[in-house]
């Protein structure tokens, strides 16, 4: 991980192109979502890609933030009292914040994976993980979420209808649009396709 160099040619076109996705609108609105989720004691990043993932890189303010989407007595991850130094713990910390942003209800492909956050690989990913997180929190309304709501779109809700058997049975006599329409059909005014030969002696 650290002895990692400088990528060239069409690796340096790939990662190029990767944090060109990065940005830094989002960045502030997510950081002020979670100091004001967490409580000013979990800081404030330097402005840019690195400061953000300097910021989160041990995940002990990812797992703070998760945990204070859920009720006192039942935080999905334990956050250690001192912020691991060693890089696997770090990595196994921000692992269980992926596990318990997955279990809250993020879908796989808005997850990011540990090296994206640890080696600065795709910030793009982690901002898009924030968002989902928190649109679902927004969604879900259970008074755990603090903040401004217009800071997330919210998720389309299931919106079920119930029909009585009656309307069930009136619908299966109706013709779709989507088949065409027998309205008006009527073969007035055709002609036959062929015409009878005319011999004239």
């Amino acid at each position: 991980m650290a002895n990692k160099g400088p990528s060239y040619g069409m690796s340096r076109e790939v990662q190029s192109k990767i944090e060109k996705k990065y940005d830094e609108e989002l960045e502030e609105r997510l950081v002020e979502w979670i100091i004001v989720q967490c409580g000013p004691d979990v800081g404030r990043p330097d402005r840019g890609r690195l400061g953000s993932q300097v910021w989160l890189k041990n995940g002990v303010i990812l797992s703070k933030l998760v945990n204070s989407l859920y009720p006192d007595g039942s935080k999905p991850v334990k956050v250690p009292e001192n912020p691991p130094s060693m890089v696997f713990k770090q990595m196994e910390q921000v692992a269980q914040f992926l596990k318990a942003a997955e279990d809250y209800g993020v879908i796989k492909t808005d997850m990011f994976q540990t090296v994206d956050l640890f080696e600065g690989k795709d910030m793009a990913a982690v901002q898009r993980t924030l968002m989902a997180l928190g649109s679902l929190a927004v969604t879900k309304n259970d008074g755990h979420y603090r903040g401004d709501p217009n800071w997330f779109m919210k998720k389309a809700q299931e919106h079920k209808r119930e029909f009585t058997e009656s309307q069930l049975q009136e619908g299966k006599h109706v013709i779709g649009l989507q088949m065409g329409s027998n309205r008006g059909a009527s073969q007035a005014g055709m002609t036959g396709y062929g015409r009878p030969r005319q011999i004239i002696s």
